[in-house]
C-alpha cells in the first residue's frame, strides 16, 4: 500500500470522499502527535483507523554534557567573569574613589555608581532575553563585547564624578547587562537535570573575577598607577569575552511564532510575582555588605593594605558557594538550597558590625561570601521552571527588569545610612532585615508552586 508523507498539517483538510489516496499520513503539529488515516477514501464505508503516535520533541532531549555542552558553560563563565566579577569589584573601587579620585565627593554620591552597574546587569534583561528568545544572541554579543571593553578603557581617562558614572555605570552596566542577561537561557538549552550545577559552575566566573581583579588592581596601582590598571583590566575583560564570543550559542531554533515582546501573563502566577518580590528586595541589602566590609575594615583602624582583600576573600568563597549550591540544587531543589543560604546572609550581614579585628572580618567575609554565591547562582532556576523554554528569555528578563529596581536603590541607601551616627550598625540592621524578608518570600513562592513546603523546588 503505498503511502503520502505530509507536507504541512492541513493534509487531513485534502482528503475528501472519491481521492484515490488510500492512505495518509497526518502530523499534528499542535500536539505533537502523528494520526494515521488508514482506509479507501472512495467509499462512505471506508475503514478509519487513527492511530496516535507520540513523538519525542527535540526541545526535551537535552544533551546534560558532552563537548558541545560544557564548552558552553566554558564560555558562560568566561562571560560572567568579564560582567559580574568585574561589577563585584566595586566595593575596591569604591574605596579608592572615595580616598583619592573623588575624595571630595560624599560616600552616598560615590555609590550611584556601584549601584548603577548593578542595577543595569539586570535592567536590560527583557530585551536581551527576548532577543535571545528570537535568535539574535551572537550578535548582542559581540556588538555588547566590543562596548564593555570601549567603556572599560575610557574609566581610565576618567576625573570627575559624572564621567565615571557614564563610563563605569551606565556604558559598563548596559553593555554587562546585554551579555550576562541570557546566559542561563543559553545553559538551559544544553541542560536539564545537571542545570543547577551548569549554573553553579559558569557561576565561579564571577567568584574568580571578583577575587583576582580586586587584588592585581590594588598592587598594580601602587607600580603602575590608575590609569594603566584600568587598561590591564579592560586588557583581561577582552580575552574573557573572545573566548566568550567563540564558544556560547544557543541549541534550539527560534519559535515560528515568537509572540508578543511583553506578555502579561507570567504575572497571573502568583509564585511568578512573588519571587520578582523577593529577588528585588533581596538586592535592596545582598550588596551592602560587599561594598563597605573594606570602608568599615578602614575605619577599625585595619590598614588599607590588608582591608583589600576582604572583598577578594569574600568572592573567592562565593565560588565554592557558587559549585556547592549548583551541585545541591540538581538534588534538593534551587529554592531549597537557596532559601537557607540567604538566610545565613542575613546572619552574617546582622554580625557584620560585631567584628572588630582581622580574624572576624575574615570569618564574615567567608561564610556571606559563600551563602550570597548560592543566592545569585540559583536565582534564574526556578524561573525558568516556571514556564515553557521558548518563553524562557522574556520570563526572565521580565524579572532582572524588576530585580533592578532593588539594585539601583540599594547601595545608595546603604550608604547614606552609613553617613549617621553608628552608620554600620545602622546599615547591618537595614540590609540584614531586607535579607530576612526576601528569604520568607522565597518559602512563600516554593508554596505557591508545590502548594506545601515540602518537596524539591
Amino acid at each position: 500500500m503505498s503511502s503520502l508523507k505530509p507536507t504541512s498539517p492541513q493534509v487531513l483538510n485534502n482528503v475528501e470522499m472519491g481521492d484515490p489516496v488510500s492512505e495518509k499520513r497526518v502530523l499534528a503539529f499542535g500536539n505533537s502527535t502523528v494520526d494515521i488515516l488508514v482506509g479507501n477514501a472512495k467509499s462512505e464505508d471506508a475503514e478509519v483507523k487513527v492511530i496516535p503516535i507520540v513523538l519525542t520533541s527535540h526541545v526535551d532531549d537535552y544533551p546534560d554534557g558532552g563537548l558541545a555542552a560544557w564548552s558552553v558553560v566554558v564560555g558562560a563563565t568566561c562571560a560572567i567573569f568579564a560582567t559580574f566579577g568585574v561589577v563585584n569589584t566595586w566595593g575596591t573601587f569604591q574605596t579608592y574613589y572615595g580616598r583619592v579620585l573623588l575624595s571630595d565627593t560624599k560616600t552616598s554620591t560615590i555609590a550611584w555608581i556601584g549601584s548603577v552597574q548593578y542595577a543595569l546587569i539586570f535592567l536590560p534583561g527583557l530585551l536581551a532575553g527576548r532577543l535571545c528568545d528570537l535568535g539574535y544572541y551572537k550578535r548582542t554579543l559581540f556588538i555588547s563585547s566590543v562596548i564593555l571593553v570601549v567603556a572599560t578603557a575610557a574609566i581610565a581617562e576618567c576625573k570627575e564624578f559624572w564621567q565615571l558614572l557614564l563610563c563605569q555605570g551606565f556604558l559598563t552596566g548596559i553593555s554587562c547587562g546585554m551579555i550576562f542577561g541570557p546566559i542561563p537561557i543559553i545553559i538551559s538549552h544544553w541542560f536539564k537535570k545537571r542545570r543547577s550545577l551548569a549554573f553553579g559552575i559558569s557561576a565561579t566566573g564571577s567568584a574568580i573575577g571578583g577575587t583576582v581583579i580586586p587584588i592585581a588592581s590594588s598592587h598594580l596601582v601602587n607600580i603602575v598607577g590608575f590609569k594603566w590598571t584600568i587598561r590591564v583590566i579592560a586588557l583581561i575583560t577582552f580575552c574573557m569575552l573572545a573566548i566568550a564570543n567563540l564558544t556560547l550559542r544557543r541549541r534550539l531554533d527560534p519559535p515560528k511564532n515568537p509572540g508578543p515582546f511583553f506578555a502579561w501573563h507570567d504575572f497571573r502566577k502568583p509564585a511568578f510575582n512573588v519571587f520578582v518580590l523577593a529577588g528585588a528586595i533581596t538586592f535592596l541589602g545582598l550588596y551592602t555588605l560587599l561594598t563597605y566590609i573594606e570602608l568599615s575594615a578602614i575605619a577599625l583602624g585595619i590598614t588599607p593594605g590588608f582591608s583589600f582583600y576582604l572583598v577578594s576573600i569574600a568572592n573567592a568563597s562565593s565560588g565554592f558557594g557558587r559549585i556547592t549550591s549548583g551541585f545541591l540544587g540538581d538534588k534538593l531543589g534551587a529554592i531549597n538550597v537557596s532559601a537557607p543560604m540567604t538566610l545565613v546572609c542575613a546572619i552574617m550581614t546582622y554580625f557584620w558590625p560585631l567584628a572588630t579585628t582581622r580574624g572576624s572580618l575574615i570569618a564574615v567575609a567567608v561564610i556571606y561570601g559563600f551563602c550570597s554565591g548560592a543566592y545569585v547562582t540559583l536565582l534564574p532556576v526556578p524561573l525558568v521552571a516556571m514556564g515553557d523554554m521558548h518563553d524562557a528569555g522574556r520570563r526572565t528578563g521580565i524579572a532582572g527588569s524588576a530585580i533592578a529596581l532593588g539594585a539601583v536603590a540599594g547601595p545608595p541607601i546603604s550608604g547614606f545610612i552609613i553617613q549617621s551616627p553608628d552608620g554600620f550598625k545602622t546599615v547591618s540592621y537595614y540590609a540584614g532585615s531586607c535579607i530576612f524578608v526576601a528569604v520568607i518570600l522565597l518559602y512563600v513562592t516554593k508554596y505557591l508552586m508545590l502548594g506545601t513546603l515540602r518537596g524539591k523546588f
